[in-house]
């Protein structure tokens, strides 16, 4: 059955409780909530710009326990691009994405194939941080992936993440915009900087 060219599935894995429904919800929709309710498997929608038409980024929010294997070997074979989330809090959720990792290239294949972002979540958290910056790049450097800091509380690099995610895929031109708004100089610039994605 031929791909559904329509849409693109981004599969957002970690352990429980680094944020990874936080981090979705306020993308999508721009919320923070502080309460923290272990999550099965939610799927998100959005609409985004894709080869310049419509398309959708269809987000799925996994479970941060190990109990479905079958469900997360499903959504790797169905991703187009991944989101390891760690807590910069706790080093053991950078460590428990390493089996993760190693299914997802186990599925898929190389790296080189597919976008994949390691995402360190509560970067507004300094007090409480265990894995500094540099640890982070250091582990995406060995992943060959690229790597970001975020805070769904403060929403800092939120919209940048699924930004700089769609701009990796290299088999279609995809951005989060599909209004036409003028853009800012500064916002231009950036755009240049980036290639070929924009978000507008």
């Amino acid at each position: 059955m031929p791909e559904q060219s329509n849409d693109y599935r981004v599969v957002v894995f970690g352990a429980g409780g680094v944020g990874k429904s936080s981090l979705v919800l306020r993308f999508v929709k721009g919320t923070f909530r502080d309460t923290y309710i272990p999550t099965v498997e939610d799927t998100y929608r959005q609409v985004i710009s894709c080869d310049k038409s419509v398309c959708t980024l269809q987000i799925t929010d996994t479970t941060g326990s190990h109990q479905f294997p079958a469900m997360q070997r499903l959504s790797i074979s169905k991703g187009h691009a991944f989101i390891l989330v760690f807590s910069v809090t706790s080093r053991q959720s950078l460590e428990e994405l390493k089996p993760i990792y190693q299914q997802v290239i186990a599925i898929k294949g190389t790296v080189e194939a597919f976008p994949i972002m390691l995402v360190g979540n509560k970067s507004d958290e300094t007090a409480q941080r265990e894995v500094e910056t540099k640890d982070g790049q250091a582990q995406a450097a060995v992943w060959k992936c690229s790597f970001m800091e975020t805070s769904a509380k403060t929403n800092a690099n939120v919209k940048e993440l699924f930004q700089e995610l769609l701009s990796l895929e290299t088999k279609r031109d995809m951005s989060l915009s599909i209004d036409g708004k003028k853009r800012s100089g500064k916002q231009k610039r950036a755009d240049k900087l980036k290639g070929k994605c924009s978000v507008m």
